[in-house]
């Protein structure tokens, strides 16, 4: 079968991806700069051909109870949103985590604090991966640096999701989600019926099982005893996703004494810096998370025997580096460049910082 290729802005491709990959349902609200992906959803009228629900729900904090909803009956369902957006969805989304249950929600970044720009950003850093939310949880956090990637992650959120029975993000900035590439679609996926849903999801909330029982998707227990037991449960797990799901990207590396560590369309201008940076005669290389949790600590540390220095460059005041300093443990030098407000800084921008914060010292 020949393959589908599209030239389409990220969002876009996002939502073709939802529908091909065998989503049951997306429960979302318009806000820049993701709002083509439900218009998407919208105009292609999905429910028509694959079965797959979409609706525009009343607010961010609806459609995140959504997704609750129907990730507890073992559906493979999703939202989208922006930052101040996903700031109204913590609660949810600590309930999901608490009820140890499978959905996925794409965050396209905006710049903040507060209703803050429509511009790109990078700066839900720690509400994402740290969890902004209560408890102590951890959610899967994959950061796209293309459109491709776009669409790609959205069958293996999914997929992580169902494996781990635990929350999956997308986080992406503005940038990714805005600007359009070449893109090869995936095939369609049929989605599950009934039957296999409570094959794959025995936990799930379908009505009463063949033994009469039913099924109770809740993050309550009353007793300290059981809700320690819980947490410790869900650690165990977190350290099992830490083992086995780290992924990363690198670009001259191999031989490098600097490092740029960047992810989404900020990995994008460091490599073009990289080129530069090495037509002068500097060799720096780019390592970038394609993970931000379980973040690629390990995989830092082996480059700590030839790196002399590593610069994070991301569009925050400095989030992802705190991630970097652990796992150097300042054996070596470690800066931190970004712009804010959404402002995108230039490869010459990059370079520059790298002389001036790393090679300077």
């Amino acid at each position: 079968m020949s393959e589908e290729v599209r030239l389409m802005k990220g969002n876009e491709a996002l939502a073709e991806a939802a529908i091909r990959c065998g989503c049951d349902g997306y429960f979302g609200y318009p806000i820049t700069p993701q709002s083509e992906v439900l218009e998407t959803l919208m105009k292609l009228k999905p429910w028509e051909t694959t079965g797959m629900t979409v609706l525009q729900a009343e607010s961010e904090v609806a459609s995140i109870n959504m997704v609750y909803a129907g990730a507890g009956c073992g559906k493979r369902v999703m939202t989208s949103t922006s930052s101040p957006g996903f700031s109204l969805m913590q609660e949810g989304v600590s309930f999901i985590a608490g009820a140890d249950i499978p959905a996925l929600v794409v965050n396209v970044m905006r710049g903040g604090p507060g209703l803050g720009t429509i511009q790109p950003s990078q700066a839900d850093y720690f509400q994402t991966v740290k969890g902004g939310g209560h408890g102590d949880y951890r959610q899967i956090t994959l950061a796209p640096a293309s459109v491709q990637e776009m669409a790609d992650f959205v069958d293996l959120g999914f997929e992580l999701a169902f494996k781990y029975n635990i929350l999956t993000i997308i986080l992406a900035d503005g940038l990714i989600g805005q600007m359009m590439e070449k893109v090869v679609l995936p095939p369609y996926k049929p989605r599950r019926t009934e039957e296999q849903i409570r094959k794959e999801c025995p936990w799930a909330s379908l009505g009463k099982t063949p033994d009469r029982k039913r099924n109770v998707i809740t993050s309550l227990e009353l007793e300290p005893e059981p809700m320690e037991a819980r947490n410790n449960a869900l650690q165990e797990k977190y350290a099992l996703i830490e083992k086995n799901e780290v992924r990363y990207d690198e670009f001259m590396a191999d031989d490098a004494e600097y490092l740029f560590m960047a992810f989404g369309s900020a990995a994008r201008i460091c490599q073009k810096a990289v080129e530069i940076a090495r037509a002068e005669g500097i060799k720096v290389g780019l390592l970038r998370p394609i993970t931000l949790f379980p973040f690629p600590y390990k995989r830092i540390q082996e480059h700590l025997s030839h790196v002399k220095g590593i610069l994070s460059v991301e569009y925050n005041a400095g989030q992802m580096i705190e991630d970097i300093k652990l796992a150097v443990n300042s054996n070596v030098p470690v800066d931190h460049f970004g712009r804010l407000g959404g402002i995108v800084p230039t490869p010459e921008e990059v370079v520059e910082a790298l002389k001036t914060k790393i090679i300077g010292k």
